[in-house]
């Protein structure tokens, strides 16, 4: 189980959530060791949060709060692009329009890897298998393959100049335990981690309990990644899509 923090021949990565805050939970100890190298790290968003919350106050405004409170956590971590698709949150659906949409993207910012959420429901704690979770990583994993790389899908974006192109690694985040492959050491970067997700303020109704229960997980995942005691690390299930162990076409 590799635990390298930037594994050799990145130097772009596209992250794609369900929600603002998502990344944060999910991978933002990781992207702030890329970005503290030189990675360019690119994050898009599919719906605006705007069911999230705790407050009936201001219904109307949580759309743009989020995105807000989004642009802050990123910043924490390096990261000053963002985008968001604006789908309705709780109704993110992998349909040919999103996908299209994630295609888009992906072939403006050609990344040596795409980071998801996982496809796949997670039963050992089903909240991270939001329903808007696993539509994300179906719609991306669908994308990455084949979709991004035929120019003869939506071919009105080759037309437009967004060529089509091979992504080399699929990164998902937020999966099944069992399917965990990867164990990034993230020791050190866990208060910068805790910075991001509380950035998403309105969120958060018991911070000290959040914060306690994010650095529990960390050490976990060191556990299970078989990294020395005291040490923290957040965990993915690593994807080879085009690379020289793949082959193509098939």
């Amino acid at each position: 189980m590799a635990r390298e923090q930037v594994p050799s021949a990145i130097s772009r990565v596209l992250v794609f959530a369900a929600h603002p805050d998502d990344i944060d939970f999910g991978a933002s100890a990781t992207i702030a060791g890329w970005t503290a190298a030189g990675v360019s790290v690119s994050y898009c968003i599919l719906t605006d949060g705007d069911a999230g919350g705790f407050s009936a106050e201001d219904r109307p405004g949580v759309a743009a709060l989020r995105r807000s409170e989004q642009r802050d956590a990123a910043a924490v971590v390096g990261v000053s692009d963002v985008t968001f698709l604006g789908e309705p949150d709780g109704y993110l659906e992998p349909t040919d329009a999103v996908i299209r949409e994630i295609v888009r993207r992906m072939r403006e910012v050609r990344p040596d890897v795409v980071l998801s959420m996982h496809p796949e429901r997670s039963w050992d704690r089903i909240q991270k298998s939001h329903p808007d979770h696993l539509a994300c990583g179906e719609a991306v994993t669908r994308a990455v393959y084949p979709a991004v790389e035929n120019p003869f899908a939506y071919p009105e974006l080759e037309a437009a100049g967004l060529r089509s192109f091979r992504v080399p690694w699929l990164w998902f985040y937020g999966g099944p335990a069992h399917l965990e492959n990867r164990f990034v050491d993230v020791t050190g970067a866990e208060d910068l981690k805790l910075a991001a997700i509380t950035a998403h303020r309105s969120q958060h109704p018991d911070v000290g309990r959040m914060q306690s229960r994010v650095r529990a997980i960390l050490q976990e995942n060191a556990r299970r990644g078989g990294l020395p005691e005291g040490r923290s690390a957040e965990a993915f299930h690593v994807v080879e899509v085009n690379t020289e162990e793949t082959i193509a076409g098939f």
